[in-house]
């Protein structure tokens, strides 16, 4: 039988069709076109799911179920979609309105984080271990915790934001409503500003050069691309941001001390650049030092379609 995964995003609605070897059969991608009613962008998920379908070239009779992974906060009991703000959806019933266009298949619905981990354990970096935790470094810090197969989603499905573990009392504003959270140091959001801050007090930065003479122009890559050619500034900006970085992992190691933990996002396109920096930082920093077994720390590998796996093996 085949599963379909649905990636429910505020720009598009990616969707795809996986067979019993975790391998990807067919694909279909519409514009989510948010803000607007909840029926209408469920009716196009709807024809995004048959139209994967058609291009796996089987019938939906062949689907053993569906599953949903959406931004915000997500009951996966009643299949509800709470509140997501990327959305401006409250209490949006989106098991019912799937279940209306598609008939009766069981659809499975969760946080897009967690789907993302999910899909890495199942068919990425985690694969064939028992232990793993999926960190994405994007508009914010996302995370998942998959144990056994299984996530971790605690009393009220909201377990896992450890982008809102405090790392700083006292520090940067989070658009949680705390402050030092590590969202707030760790983020691609959190980088920008960063660099952008370094900037304005480095005029000579090549940094400057890289965003064409304006701090609009600067993204995640800017301090990094500077740091590569040498620029002193950048060099300082990426060492902090790698530290910021480290703590929170270093967190996340002592707690729980998974196999594996994968980074991915946008700033996780960094590889090993980012990476070895990182592993000496944690190394050095975590309760089990002396260890001989340790946390493995890789790149995530599923890139844009760890949440249409995970998505899909939500029914698992």
């Amino acid at each position: 039988m085949y599963r379909i995964g649905v990636d429910l995003g505020g720009t598009n609605i990616a969707v795809g069709v996986v067979d019993e070897n975790l391998k990807m059969v067919g694909r279909s991608k519409v514009k989510t076109n948010a803000p607007r009613p909840a029926e209408e962008i469920f009716a196009d998920m709807a024809k995004a799911c048959l139209a994967a379908v058609e291009d796996a070239g089987i019938t939906m009779q062949d689907v053993a179920s569906v599953g949903i992974g959406s931004p915000g906060t997500i009951n996966k009991d009643t299949g509800m979609i709470e509140f997501s703000n990327n959305l401006e959806f409250f209490n949006v019933s989106a098991r019912e309105l799937l279940q209306a266009k598609l008939g009766n298949l069981p659809i499975y619905i969760d946080n897009d984080a967690n789907c993302a981990a999910l899909g890495e354990a199942y068919a990425g970096a985690g694969h064939g271990v028992s232990s793993f935790i999926a960190i994405t470094l994007g508009t914010g810090v996302g995370s998942g915790i998959v144990i056994d197969g299984k996530l971790v989603t605690g009393v009220n499905f909201a377990a896992g934001e450890m982008g809102h573990t405090v790392i700083c009392v006292d520090g940067e504003k989070c658009n949680c409503g705390r402050r030092g959270c590590w969202e707030s140091y760790s983020s691609a959001t959190a980088l920008i500003a960063q660099t952008k801050d370094a900037m304005r007090h480095a005029p000579e930065s090549l940094m400057w050069e890289l965003a064409d003479g304006s701090s609009f122009n600067v993204t995640g890559r800017t301090a990094f691309d500077a740091m590569r050619k040498g620029d002193a500034a950048a060099k300082k900006v990426v060492d902090n941001y790698i530290y910021y970085l480290a703590m929170g992992i270093t967190n996340v190691v002592n707690i729980f001390q998974p196999d594996v933990i994968c980074i991915g996002g946008g700033i996780g396109h960094e590889g090993e650049t980012l990476l070895e920096p990182l592993r000496k930082l944690v190394s050095r920093e975590r309760y089990s030092i002396h260890a001989k077994k340790q946390t493995k720390i890789v790149p995530a590998e599923l890139g844009n379609d760890a949440g249409i796996y995970g998505a899909a093996m939500l029914d698992c």
